[in-house]
């Protein structure tokens, strides 16, 4: 146990945690020159084409350092906010974290985020800086950042390449010395932690464990604590670049376990692992509790598919376990889910993998956040409001409070001005403004959930050409002027746009919807009134005029009155129609609205 070191690599997005590790596998000849690929841990094609980390990545490294053979586990985790889930726990099961900052791009707001996390966790940080080969590398000035943000001295910091390979012997010898070996008793109950989970066709569910007490053998009869259910240990092992079945994981290490598990509600990522002959008393201290900050309701194109979207959605959710999801109804899409996603981008992904990776066409409605009302009658019942349709009736409701967030910005002076309008414009408040270097700035907002979940961080990013990192964590609930908004065709609300907003901003937000309605909607014999209603008040109104036939045109001459009887009696025609005939909104006209900012 004392030749084991578990550590993760944290850093910004796009700071190259997944080049350095292709580095460490090649230099501790884990991979063979012919396998080596870039980013040969990011095993999805969404992470290669975007050239991001989704999912933390588990890998065992064996490597011989002053004639001690050494077993390095390294957990490659995500940099984007909206995966800081996967990083809290990758972190649980290490003991020590490299802190990876871009020498050419300094310290950004996820750097600082995910450093609050390992500490909080009490792990040892080793800082590396890297990229130092680049020509714009700032070598000196990140060397004062980082020193400053985690009080080391100048010589511990890590000068490293990940592309070249510049430092990593340095940064082997670093983890070997600096940080300190797994504790546990080999002898004492056995104890081992869940921390991810992925699904197999072939071989049901395949879970990756820490173990922090006991050894975990092969054939064991185990249980889980969590789910207090009973299985046989089939096969047991360590990740290499490959599962590597082994007869037993020992105390410290990480290792997999199949079990032949088809069902996916029987494995809890945060769950303990303990044997039924030698059961421990002590569930490991789980995870934080994941918390969705953005709904949205995802449907099958055909309501047949509903089954098939139920199980995508289970698999979806063992290999993240961050997703969150129910069944919900909707007048105009049938059959479907509310699900919760940890931010936009998260939500983007779960769509594209659903279409991917199982071939389901789903269509996902306004996105929205997850409100608190109360009742007038009952002022101390809260109401837990995640859809439109769970809004109370205006006459009914006391108060209506909103998520808030602490947004850190950190950017060059330059863009202070733009940062600011739009986050002002945006109902922010300025909390906090602080140099952390005489050429970067850290901007503290308190911003309402809402604004955000559109299109704020492509309009930060827009705003400041590219120079801002953003990072943010939820407070609290303060109440707010919050509206129900309803898109009515021809007096009948249409539940799939409804969307909860500020009631500053419907007037706007109603205008846009109604005019690209009016662009999607096919023509019919009569006229479609489109309205954006909060509550009985008509907010915005587009009309859609109806399709002619000329109905005068087998009258050859005669008495103005036959033409006036035949358009009487269209006129007739169409006052009917349009009390029983019915609007048919095209899947299409559905999905442009839904991309409304773009």
């Amino acid at each position: 146990m004392q030749n084991i070191r578990n550590f993760c690599i944290i850093a910004h997005i796009d700071h190259g945690k997944s080049t350095l590790a292709d580095r460490l596998l090649e230099f501790t000849k884990t991979i063979s020159s012919r396998d080596m690929q870039a980013q040969v841990l990011d095993d999805m094609d969404l992470e290669r084409e975007k050239g991001i980390t989704i999912k933390s990545h588990a890998i065992q490294m064996d490597y011989e350092w002053k004639g001690q053979k050494y077993t390095l586990n390294l957990i490659d985790t995500p940099g984007h906010v909206d995966f800081s889930y996967e990083v809290s726990r990758a972190l649980a099961a290490c003991e020590g974290a490299l802190l990876l900052v871009d020498a050419s791009q300094g310290i950004q707001a996820q750097t600082i985020s995910n450093l609050y996390l390992a500490l909080d966790n009490n792990l040892e940080i080793i800082p590396v800086m890297n990229k130092v080969d680049m020509e714009s590398a700032m070598i000196p000035e990140v060397t004062d950042q980082i020193v400053e943000l985690i009080g080391c001295k100048p010589e511990e910091i890590i000068h490293a390449s990940g592309k070249t390979g510049i430092g990593i012997e340095e940064i082997l010898a670093a983890i070997i010395d600096r940080l300190p070996a797994p504790k546990g008793d080999p002898n004492a109950p056995l104890q081992a932690v869940i921390f991810d989970s992925v699904f197999n066709p072939f071989r049901g569910i395949i879970a990756y464990f820490r173990v922090f007490n006991g050894t975990l053998r092969k054939n064991d009869k185990i249980r889980f604590i969590h789910t207090d259910a009973e299985y046989n240990a089939d096969e047991v092992g360590v990740m290499k670049l490959t599962l590597t079945p082994k007869n037993e994981v020992s105390v410290g290490n990480v290792g997999y376990i199949i079990t032949g598990i088809k069902n996916a509600r029987e494995v809890k990522v945060g769950d303990t692992i303990t044997t039924i002959a030698n059961p421990t008393t002590d569930a490991v201290r789980g995870f934080q509790e994941v918390k969705p900050m953005v709904f949205a309701g995802i449907f099958p194109v055909e309501t047949d598919d509903f089954e098939d979207l139920r199980d995508c959605m289970e698999k979806l959710q063992l290999n993240d376990a961050s997703l969150t999801y129910e069944p919900e109804t909707s007048q105009a899409l049938g059959f479907g889910f509310r699900c919760g996603f940890l931010g936009m981008l998260h939500m983007e992904i779960i769509q594209e993998r659903l279409e991917r990776e199982f071939n389901q066409t789903v269509i996902t409605t306004v996105p929205n956040v997850s409100f608190h009302a109360y009742k007038t009658r009952d002022k101390e019942k809260l109401i837990i409001v995640n859809n439109p349709s769970e809004m109370p009736e205006p006459s009914s409701l006391d108060k209506i409070m909103e998520p808030f967030i602490r947004a850190q910005i950190i950017t060059l002076p330059d863009y202070i001005g733009n940062i600011m309008s739009l986050c002002l414009g945006k109902r922010g408040l300025l909390i906090n403004q602080h140099y952390i270097t005489p050429t970067r700035i850290e901007l503290i907002f308190e911003l309402p959930l809402t604004e955000i979940v559109f299109d704020f961080y492509d309009r930060l990013k827009s705003c400041t050409r590219g120079y801002a990192s953003f990072d943010y964590n939820p407070i609290d609930y303060r109440e707010s002027d919050i509206a129900k908004m309803d898109i009515l065709l021809n007096g009948d609300p249409l539940d799939a746009l409804s969307a909860l907003i500020h009631r500053s901003r419907a007037n706007d937000f109603g205008r846009k919807l109604c005019s690209k309605l009016k662009d999607l909607l096919p023509k019919q014999q009569f006229v479609i009134a489109i309205q954006a209603a909060i509550g009985a008040k008509i907010v915005a109104r587009e009309t859609i005029s109806a399709m002619r036939k000329d109905v005068t045109a087998k009258c050859y001459g005669g008495d103005i009155s036959r033409k006036r009887k035949l358009l009487e009696k269209q006129k007739e025609g169409k006052k009917r129609m349009r009390q029983f005939g019915s609007v048919d909104v095209p899947q299409e006209a559905f999905l442009a609205v839904l991309k409304l900012d773009e």
